[in-house]
Formats: structure tokens, C-alpha cells, sequence
């Protein structure tokens, strides 16, 4: 990762790290959740669905809040980026974050769907949550980078094997740059104005 002589390193953006889950999440619980209303189940649909919303409404209101503190810490205490440093398209932090964890997506799928015979569409509505929650969260890292006009990265060979652990114990701290730097708005998301050259 390093480039010339002045300790450059390839940097992801926090924010598209942590946003990279939300919508196959969603969309896997979405799927689940339509399959999983078919089969009555042993509790019922009613039951079903209102044990659903529940662990929705938990699971959104939670993953927010994980780390938040180390979030914070590290934030504050962002150094700026090199000159060198190379900062990773938000396509490819996605694209390292789906791979490395493309099984674990297919087992909670599964899971979800095996559980509507026990609670129908809850498993499903679970994950929808686990996917909102990682979209509010991605959200709130990028008031604070609006906030502070400061975008945060973290270096690549810290994330961790399957490319997912933005404020893991291996982040030793974050870097910032510009709210202009690379191709990702503040929070994530693509840019909506013209590509930058």
C-alpha cells in the first residue's frame, strides 16, 4: 500500500465502509421477509410480523450506536492525508466489502428464511433493520464530516480480511481530507455532481 518515500498509504473512506452493508441487507431482508409470509409458521403471521417490527425498530435504533464512542475518539483525533496518500474509489471499498462477506450474507439470508417457519417475516425484518441501522449510521459519520468539513479515511490493510472493520482494533487512527477528495459525498454516497478530474 505504501508509495514513495514519505509513508503514503491507499485509504478508504469510513463512511462507504460502513454504508457498503446497508442495501444487501435490505434487500436480502426485503426478500426474506416477502418469501417468509408465505408459510404460516408456528406462531402465526400476526405474531410474526409484530415480532418483526420489533426486532426491526431494535436493530435500527442499535447499530447506530456500536462504537460510537471509538467513532468519535478517532475522529477527533484525525490526522490530514498525505500528499501520497492514494484514496480508494468508493466502487472498490463496496465491491471489498461485499466480497469479503458474500457468505455471511447467503447464511443470514438462509437463516431468515428457516426461521419463517418458526416466525414468519421476522428474520427477514431483522435484517431490513440490520440494513437501516448501517445507513442511519453511515448518515451520522457524515453530519460530523459536514460538520467538520473533514472527510474521514482509514487506511486499506486495516480493515481487516474481509475489508469491514473501519474502527477495528487494528485502526491505529483516521485521516482526513477536504470534503471535495475522492468520489463519495459526506456519509458514503455516491456524488451526485460532476465526476471530479
Amino acid at each position: 500500500m505504501g508509495r514513495g518515500a514519505h509513508g503514503a498509504q491507499g485509504l478508504a473512506r469510513v463512511a462507504v465502509v460502513v454504508r457498503a452493508g446497508a442495501a444487501p441487507l435490505w434487500w436480502s431482508g426485503v426478500a426474506a421477509t416477502g418469501i417468509g409470509a408465505l408459510p404460516p409458521g408456528v406462531s402465526g403471521r400476526r405474531i410474526g410480523v409484530l415480532a418483526g417490527a420489533a426486532m426491526f425498530i431494535v436493530a435500527a435504533a442499535v447499530v447506530p450506536l456500536v462504537r460510537r464512542r471509538r467513532y468519535v475518539v478517532l475522529a477527533r483525533a484525525a490526522t490530514r492525508a498525505g500528499k501520497y496518500d492514494v484514496l480508494q474509489d468508493r466502487a472498490v471499498t463496496v465491491r471489498n466489502w461485499r466480497r469479503g462477506h458474500r457468505w455471511w450474507l447467503l447464511l443470514a439470508f438462509a437463516a431468515a428464511l428457516g426461521s419463517a417457519f418458526a416466525i414468519p417475516v421476522a428474520g427477514g425484518m431483522l435484517l431490513a433493520g440490520l440494513g437501516t441501522g448501517l445507513r442511519l449510521k453511515a448518515a451520522w459519520i457524515g453530519r460530523r464530516e459536514r460538520a467538520g468539513q473533514t472527510l474521514l479515511w482509514v487506511r486499506v490493510d486495516w480493515l481487516g480480511r474481509r475489508g469491514g472493520r473501519p474502527v477495528g482494533k487494528a485502526v491505529k487512527g483516521l485521516r482526513g481530507t477536504g470534503v471535495a477528495a475522492g468520489d463519495a459525498a459526506p456519509g458514503g454516497a455516491r456524488r451526485r455532481s460532476a465526476a471530479l478530474v
